[in-house]
């Protein structure tokens, strides 16, 4: 599995592409669809699919043109569509429903359902790499007073999280990278779900 990361928007998103050499998915595309399409290109890549963790804007300002660009289908949970209108600032695009696992070449990824942050919020595991969006950040969790946000909801969904079996690393929608055991230890917000 080879992972890149690029960090992209004004407010510093983390997008992942993930591939096995020849087929890839692309994270949360957040702005510059063309920066997106240039590694693509000089990787090789086929893109299948277009993950997105939620319907936030600064998630998916890349989403349209890339979609357009490319013909790959994007996944979204459907939860997220009912604050399609007030977090996506008119950016959202046709999107599929998220099936619990996906597969693109020798990629398998599990997808966990981690309300909270947004209805529809999204963990995806792949192999050893948990992409977190914005529920579980190092040493923080996702914000929960925007519309759809919800308290006790991610609180849930951080005890789904650290109940995970094994030390997979933690690559959030924003900010540094962590991994799991770290963030059981360490994240507060994370403890806190687990008590």
């Amino acid at each position: 599995m080879i992972l890149q990361t690029h960090i992209l928007g004004p407010l510093g998103n983390n997008c992942y592409i993930l591939s096995d050499g020849g087929s890839a998915v692309l994270i949360d595309p957040a702005a510059k669809a063309e920066v997106l399409l240039e590694a693509l290109e000089a990787s090789q890549l086929r893109l299948c699919a277009i993950l997105l963790t939620h319907a936030h804007f600064d998630h998916i300002g890349a989403l349209r043109k890339l979609c357009e660009a490319t013909g790959a289908p994007a996944f979204l949970h459907p939860a997220d569509l009912t604050i399609a209108e007030e977090m996506s600032h008119g950016l959202l695009t046709e999107t599929l429903p998220y099936p619990d696992e996906l597969s693109f070449g020798e990629l398998r990824i599990r997808v966990l359902h981690t309300p909270g942050h947004s209805p529809g919020s999204v963990c995806l595991l792949c192999e050893d790499k948990l992409f977190t969006g914005d529920t579980l950040f190092a040493g923080s969790c996702g914000r929960t007073d925007f519309v759809g946000g919800d308290m006790n909801t991610i609180f849930a969904s951080l005890r789904m999280l650290g109940g995970l079996a094994g030390n997979p690393a933690v690559l959030p929608g924003h900010g540094e990278a962590s991994d799991l055991d770290t963030e059981r230890r360490t994240n507060p917000y994370l403890r806190e779900a687990m008590r």
